[in-house]
């Protein structure tokens, strides 16, 4: 550990030296750096953290869940299917161009192209370009979520990525894990121009001379961010004024946190549900209601609460959290070993099978530890695990794959709805409409499909509910998926550095509004 930590401290220093403005620099350090440059290429928590630092959204969400503007400054209702939004002028994109309509539209035809997005834009017509400054967001039915995905426009530099590379490939070509222009070039409007970039090593990050936000708080004129996978190493860090802002902050060092006068802990309830999925096409076994519902019971997620997690998570069993509209009070974590094992045996497979099961090592917290514990806990009831954890980065690759059993996967909510929890990780796989793209598990129940797409274009907010909550029920009756917690969020920093103002249960810090004394 000491190594690497004066490995950080030695690269670190140096630029801070460099920058002659100490006190507007942040040294941050993530468990993970961004995978891409391409805002469209993986819809995660990484990649829409880089959003926020080097593009802008059309419509962004506050500390207190309502919507502020940003590259719209205002948007009116004009019938059932149509909300016209207002631009605002003069915001330029890093390359010097300037942002009109016309890059809007380009952008929102490719969210509909990319693989991950274009679920979470299937209700919508289309784009229709009014002026340079105005535009029309058309669905084909009343849809309750237009400003709710307007939050997840990032308009991008059409200009910027016209034309072919060095390799003679489009400069908009959009592929996953490829060495792509837009993987690795960027222009965008946000406050921070990335200026330096060594996956898994640093970004470096500018701020934007011309950045349009003239009445942003924020000072930070430099960031460099260095991916520290190990927690301790990054506790560590932070302890010894090596880096200003660390995330996430395992549950282990809360306490030890707490009690240095030097920095500050920030903490918040959070709405990220972590589970593992059964793939049912891989393992027959996994098609059988009471095979899957025997794992769920033999999974003791009260206990990895309190013992992995130090009680900083709460146990889950069901996708929507307490206050979504989905959540059903009635519905609690039910392990229970004694039932599971009369389940297996109910299914005739008391003498069990074996399994693989594959889970990342630094994308969640103790996530490696957790895949480890339920691994512990299957074996109670006679299902062999061969586990294997990865870090991040070689993980999504293989999850693409379904390349194992049993696969974990954590999500939050990127519409803050619960009918994103089920349109990504729940629905039947459907590659043309994007539905089911992270359900590894090929789970499918067409009456769920039916409930959530009847929801997509209910307004009463009364009747949306109920379809949500009858959506949980019955994922809970069917054990779709194995639910451990909702993952509550910490973040620490360096007195001085007001990290309380930019954070928020999306886990998508605003670094461009950060202020450091």
């Amino acid at each position: 550990m000491k190594k690497t930590l004066k490995l950080v401290a030695m690269a670190l220093l140096g630029f801070s030296l460099g920058t002659g403005a100490f006190a507007k620099t942040l040294r941050l350090a993530y468990d993970a750096d961004p995978v891409s440059l391409d805002p469209h290429e993986q819809l995660s928590g990484g990649t829409i953290q880089m959003s926020h630092m080097v593009f802008d959204p059309l419509v962004r969400w506050t500390q207190d869940m309502q919507f502020a503007p940003r590259l719209a400054e205002s948007w009116e209702r004009l019938d059932k299917n149509t909300v016209r939004f207002n631009l605002r002028k003069g915001v330029k994109f890093h390359s010097g161009n300037e942002l009109t309509s016309a890059d809007v539209a380009w952008t929102f035809e490719r969210l509909k192209g990319s693989p991950d997005f274009k679920g979470l834009f299937q209700p919508f017509k289309e784009l229709k370009v009014i002026d340079d400054h105005t535009f029309d967001l058309v669905t084909t039915e009343p849809y309750p979520l237009v400003l709710h995905m307007a939050t997840y426009v990032f308009p991008m530099d059409s200009k910027f990525y016209t034309g072919t590379d060095d390799k003679g490939n489009p400069k908009d070509l959009l592929k996953k894990h490829a060495d792509t222009f837009a993987s690795a070039n960027a222009s965008g409007t946000g406050p921070y121009i990335v200026t330096q970039r060594q996956q898994g090593v640093r970004v470096d990050f500018q701020r934007f001379a011309d950045y349009w936000d003239e009445d942003s708080p924020g000072n930070v004129e430099q960031i460099v961010m260095t991916p520290i996978k190990e927690a301790p190493t990054r506790v560590a860090a932070l302890l010894s004024g090596d880096v200003d802002f660390i995330a996430p902050v395992p549950p282990t060092d809360l306490d030890r946190i707490r009690g240095n006068d030097k920095v500050n802990l920030v903490t918040m309830s959070g709405t990220r549900i972590i589970t593992f999925q059964l793939n049912q096409e891989r393992r027959p076994e996994f098609k059988d209601q009471r095979v899957r519902q025997a794992v769920v019971h033999a999974v003791n997620n009260v206990g990895i609460v309190e013992k992995i997690m130090k009680g900083f998570a709460t146990p889950a069993a069901q996708q929507s959290p307490k206050g979504y509209a989905g959540h059903v009070e009635s519905l609690v974590p039910r392990y229970d070993l004694e039932k599971a094992k009369a389940l297996m045996k109910e299914a005739g497979l008391e003498k069990g099978f074996s399994v693989t099961m594959m889970a990342p090592n630094n994308r969640y917290v103790n996530d490696a530890k957790i895949a480890q514990a339920v691994s512990s806990m299957l074996s109670q009831i006679n299902i062999k695990v061969d586990l294997k954890t990865m870090p991040k980065a070689q993980y999504w690759p293989k999850f693409d794959e379904r390349a194992a059993d049993i696969m974990m996967i954590g999500w939050h909510a990127d519409t803050e709805d619960s009918a994103n929890f089920t349109e990504f990780l729940t629905m039947c796989p459907n590659t043309e409409t994007g539905y089911g793209q992270y359900n590894s598990g090929n789970y499918c129940n067409k009456e769920v499909d039916a409930l959530v797409l009847s929801t997509q274009g209910e307004t009463d907010e009364a009747k949306r509910a109920a379809s949500l909550q009858q959506i949980e029920q019955l994922l809970y009756d069917d054990a779709a998926f194995v639910p451990l917690h909702w993952q509550d969020l910490a973040w620490a920093a360096r007195k001085g550095v007001h990290i309380d103002k930019i954070v928020n249960v999306m886990n998508f810090p605003y670094l461009g509004d950060l202020v450091i004394d």
